[in-house]
């Protein structure tokens, strides 16, 4: 079974995104998460990064809170623990559905579209990096050796 092979009630999720402040897509098979924080002022365009998985939703909502002190806490987040490969986010249209609403929040759309361009473009590295190591053995123990 390929491992993107489940299911997503992709009209959920879409809902969800449309309704979150805060949406954090974790990858846990490289350790880290695209976090997308919707919100912007006059000053402060919304925010993409990719950060660290955490242990908890309070945990991102903490986190985000230290990177952006001039905005209240984040009431409304959206986690999205993501078992696929990155692009299946963009074959199933997750990915574009976030960089819309991502696009919409701030003044500059240009600007926040070069950052999810950026943002998917590091993702995808940070995947490749790990699959090689995971081939190549690097950072892996081996669980059985062979008896030769």
């Amino acid at each position: 079974m390929d491992r993107d092979d489940f299911a997503v009630d992709l009209e959920e999720l879409f809902n969800d995104i449309d309704n979150a402040e805060v949406v954090s897509i974790s990858f846990p098979t490289f350790d880290r998460s695209a976090v997308f924080d919707m919100r912007s002022s006059e000053t402060e365009g919304p925010m993409l990064r990719i950060m660290p998985m955490v242990s908890s939703p309070r945990e991102r909502i903490r986190s985000v809170r230290r990177l952006r002190p001039g905005f209240p806490r984040a009431t409304n987040l959206t986690v999205i623990p993501w078992h696929g490969y990155v692009d299946t986010l963009v074959q199933n249209g997750i990915w574009q559905k976030l960089v819309e609403r991502f696009s919409l929040s701030g003044p500059n759309r240009r600007e926040t579209l070069d950052t999810c361009d950026s943002t998917l473009k590091e993702l995808r590295h940070c995947e490749k990096t790990e699959m090689t190591a995971a081939i190549l053995g690097d950072n892996y123990h081996t669980i059985w050796t062979s008896r030769n």
